[in-house]
């Protein structure tokens, strides 16, 4: 299932070009705070928060007030005594902001960067809460297997929605900072299709923003490995430490299955028996898997291999996210896997669980 940070992600901060000159005011509640507690103003650097103004609560609001020459996403945070901390994300730039933080259903308006941004954040809390209501009904210990399967497929579906949100939110601001910080947080979600026709929209001011350069260059590898793509080759190790190439494999007559994973990924290691399943039920009718790992360490890498019971060749630079064949082909989140057919041409991107096997299934039938 598909996870898509969105209002906790610690994310680079970024600037566009606001008109206002007359300085912001920033008045807000903050659930559960007493007069006398602080709220604080912070910043993104690195992947921490750091503080860079703060407001005493008077008569139940805080007050933070300057000038900004530039929108910038910011976090307004406050921990309330005695109680958990609580924050949000919002975009600073000059006017009235108004901010409401509460623990499930905040807020920020007033401001057009903001109004923008509440839209989609509201869609998610809602989305949000109907997910947690499921999640904790699924404790009930009386629920059959057919009654839990039906509440996983609502969360699925209701995660679905979330992406969906989140995209037409992409779609929709991608020539104002909400569309160009919301595609920063989930661009390794999407795939080329999404993205290519978002990348001429980027207004020139972010032409040399890191992040943003980072994802045009991973569209261009995303649309050289695409479906329909012939397949690139790369070379790498063993577990014994042989060289071998991805083309001793792919493009010798045999459907292949290339898997990126890492011993150390969690989603990774609860797909791997989906795939020994497949590689039992196909490994004898023109079938191969290639296990590409993202490992650092060797020996973790060779002892999840026995432990998975994998026995599909394998190969690795040991190199973590700047593994040559994970760069290659452009992937960002793993378990992820390339289909590749008989001729060398890749044939399906990103298939775990059922959709693997049916497309498997279509195949080598």
């Amino acid at each position: 299932m598909k996870k898509f940070t969105y209002l906790l992600a610690v994310t680079a901060t970024f600037a566009a070009c606001n008109s206002g000159n007359s300085g912001y005011i920033v008045t807000g509640t903050v659930e559960g705070a007493a007069n006398g507690d602080t709220v604080y103003l912070q910043k993104v650097e690195g992947r921490s928060l750091v503080k860079i103004d703060s407001a005493v609560i008077d008569n139940g609001t805080f007050t933070f007030k300057g000038i900004q020459d530039t929108a910038v996403n910011r976090y307004v945070t406050c921990k309330p005594a005695g109680k958990e901390g609580i924050l949000m994300d919002f975009f600073l730039e000059n006017g009235k902001i108004n901010i409401s933080l509460t623990s499930n259903d905040d807020s920020a308006t007033g401001t057009a960067n903001n109004d923008a941004y509440q839209e989609i954040r509201t869609q998610i809390n809602g989305l949000n809460k109907q997910m947690m209501a499921i999640y904790e009904s699924m404790s009930d210990t009386t629920l059959t297997n057919e009654q839990r399967q039906a509440k996983r497929n609502e969360m699925e579906s209701l995660e679905n929605s979330k992406t969906a949100a989140i995209k037409a939110g992409i779609n929709k601001n991608i020539t104002n900072p909400v569309g160009i910080l919301l595609l920063k947080q989930n661009y390794y979600y999407l795939d080329v299709a999404d993205l290519d026709p978002l990348m001429p929209q980027i207004p020139a001011a972010y032409d040399n923003d890191e992040a943003i350069n980072k994802i045009k260059k991973n569209v261009e590898k995303m649309k050289a490995t695409a479906v329909g793509q012939k397949f690139t080759d790369f070379e790498m190790q063993t577990p014994e430490g042989k060289n071998v190439k991805l083309s001793d494999y792919v493009g010798k007559g045999k459907v292949v299955l290339v898997d990126f994973w890492a011993s150390w990924c969690g989603p990774c290691r609860r797909e791997m028996p989906n795939l020994v399943e497949a590689y039992a039920k196909y490994k004898n009718k023109n079938f191969e898997i290639v296990g590409v790992s993202l490992d650092q360490n060797g020996e973790a890498w060779k002892e999840a291999i026995k432990k998975l019971n994998i026995t599909w060749p394998q190969m690795s630079d040991l190199k973590y996210w700047n593994c040559e064949g994970a760069q290659i082909y452009a992937v960002s989140s793993i378990p992820h896997t390339v289909l590749i057919d008989g001729e060398g041409t890749i044939l399906a991107r990103g298939l775990h669980g059922d959709e693997l096997q049916k497309k498997l299934a279509e195949v080598l039938q």
